[in-house]
Order: C-alpha cells, then sequence, then structure tokens
C-alpha cells in the first residue's frame, strides 16, 4: 500500500552553502546533519538536501512516495513502461530508497521506512 508523498529532496552542489539558504529561508534546523544528507522536517512533511542528487537522471527535485513494500512498487512501474533510474537501496537503519522513471518521464521515489 502506498501512502503519499512524505519527502521531497532536492539535489545540491554546495551542501553548506544550501543548507545555510534553507535555514534561513525556513528558521528551522536539520534533524539530521551529514555530509551525506541533511534533512528537515517541517509541518509533517520531510524536506532533504542531497549533494549526490545531480548523478541520478532527473532535473531538479524528487518526490519519493512512503511504500509499504519497495520493490513491489517498483516493479508495478516497471510493468507499466517505467525504468530504473536508482535501484533499491539501503540509506541506513533498514530504510529503502528507489527511483524510476515512468512511461511518461515522470520521475517517482520510492522511500520503505524501517519498521
Amino acid at each position: 500500500m502506498n501512502q503519499g508523498v512524505h519527502l521531497l529532496v532536492y539535489p545540491v552542489n554546495d551542501l553548506e552553502k544550501a543548507k545555510e539558504r534553507f535555514e534561513k529561508f525556513t528558521g528551522v534546523k536539520p534533524y539530521i546533519d551529514s555530509p551525506m544528507y541533511v534533512g528537515y522536517r517541517l509541518n509533517g512533511q520531510e524536506i532533504g538536501l542531497d549533494p549526490n542528487g545531480h548523478r541520478v537522471s532527473c532535473d531538479g527535485p524528487v518526490s519519493y512516495w512512503d511504500v509499504d513494500n519497495i520493490r513491489d512498487s517498483l516493479r508495478i512501474l516497471l510493468e507499466s513502461g517505467g525504468e530504473i533510474l536508482q535501484d533499491v537501496r539501503d540509506i541506513g537503519g533498514g530504510s529503502l530508497i528507489a527511483i524510476a522513471k515512468g512511461m511518461d518521464g515522470n520521475i517517482f521515489g520510492l522511500r520503505q521506512v524501517a519498521k
């Protein structure tokens, strides 16, 4: 079962500068602050900054759908004509992400949160 979009990740070139601008813009400090990812929580929404986000073939931010089974959700996208941009990978603590391009060229981020 898909639970909706709860995560939006912006690819950034300079993580420190982006973090400074984002904190000034939102007035919020990150709850995760690492060299690989900086995450903020705003009104139930998670917003992330990813210094490696430009490596995936997409221009701009990626919206991640929270899903119960990432492999099943990815399979459904592929069976409907999509393609994998970033295969399933563990992002720590057992949580998984993947990115696919749908048949119309739209980007689908998938996230399975560890329980």
